[in-house]
């Protein structure tokens, strides 16, 4: 398997790697016996801190993939959103939310759907305040003039209303 750059771990790299940390090798052999550098092991060893993760599981609340199958035959067969939602026992707000964040009715595809919602729920996130360096500068520039957390987090509501990427929470800061 040719590699790139930065390419990211496999499932079955990842479960090697944690085989290979649980039962006492180095980092550098692990990476050895993947092909991969020490540090492509060192990032997601040091990522956890040192402990395997809890498998990804998806919230009970969440659509599943054979719901997304349900709406997909609905729209197929032509079921307005009401008769799909019935169907599948959920409100019509969240097989419309589901139909329109995937594409809309003409390109709806389930697999497509739900592959996309399994990737959009990564946690943890990344917080605003780490990925938005002018966020990040005006911050502690006023924490610097002895601004409290609320009288930032108040500033930046009125400086900069509709830049939602512009405000955070008084707790964030």
């Amino acid at each position: 398997m040719v590699r790139t750059r930065g390419s990211a771990l496999s499932d079955f790299e990842k479960s090697e790697i944690w085989r290979g940390w649980k039962s006492g090798k180095t980092l550098r052999s692990i990476g050895r016996s993947l092909g991969r550098s020490g540090q492509h092991v060192r990032v997601l060893v040091a990522a956890s801190g040192g402990f395997v993760p809890p498998p990804r599981r998806r919230s009970s609340r969440d659509l599943s993939r054979a719901e997304r199958e349900e709406i997909s035959r609905g729209i197929a067969a032509g079921d307005s959103m009401r008769a799909i939602a019935a169907a599948l026992e959920r409100a019509p707000s969240t097989v419309s939310r589901e139909i329109a964040r995937h594409g809309g009715r003409d390109t709806y595809r389930a697999d497509a759907a739900d592959q996309a919602a399994w990737t959009h729920a990564r946690r943890p996130k990344p917080c605003r305040l780490a990925t938005n360096r002018r966020l990040q500068r005006i911050v502690v520039k006023k924490l610097r003039l002895q601004w409290s957390p609320e009288q930032i987090s108040g500033w930046l509501k009125g400086e900069y209303p509709d830049a939602l990427d512009m405000q955070i929470s008084h707790e964030s800061c």
